[in-house]
C-alpha cells in the first residue's frame, strides 16, 4: 500500500507564489509516475503537470511557463513549484503516484488564489 500526504496549500493573492509538497510512502517501486491534479468547484479533476522516475515532465497548457514540477527520488517525494498564480488556479490539488498500472491519490491540498 502506498500513502500520499500533501502539504503547501493556503491562501495567496493573484500573482504570487506557493510550493506544494508531496511525500510518498509504503512499498514503492523505483519506476513510477508522480504529478499533481486540481479539481476546481463544479468541474472535473485535471492533470496539472506530471514527472516520471526518469526526469521527464508534462505540463497542461494553462500552467506551463509558470508551475514547475520536480521530485527527490531518494525522498519519494514530488513537488510543485507554482509562480504567478492566477485566480483560475484556484482548486484543490491531488498528489498522484502510477506504478504498475495502479493509481494512487492523495487527499487533497486546497490553493486559493484571492485578493
Amino acid at each position: 500500500q502506498v500513502l500520499l500526504v500533501e502539504s503547501g496549500g493556503g491562501l495567496v493573492q493573484p500573482g504570487g507564489s506557493l510550493r506544494l509538497s508531496c511525500a510518498a510512502s509504503g512499498s514503492i517501486s523505483n519506476i513510477n509516475v508522480m504529478g499533481w491534479y486540481r479539481q476546481a468547484p463544479g468541474k472535473e479533476r485535471e492533470l496539472v503537470a506530471v514527472i516520471g522516475s526518469g526526469y521527464i515532465t508534462n505540463y497542461a497548457d494553462s500552467v506551463k511557463g509558470r508551475f514547475t514540477i520536480s521530485r527527490d527520488n531518494a525522498k519519494n517525494t514530488v513537488y510543485l513549484q507554482m509562480n504567478s498564480l492566477k485566480p483560475e488556479d484556484t482548486a484543490v490539488y491531488y498528489c498522484h503516484l502510477k506504478e504498475w498500472g495502479i493509481h494512487y491519490w492523495g487527499e487533497g491540498t486546497l490553493v486559493t488564489v484571492s485578493s
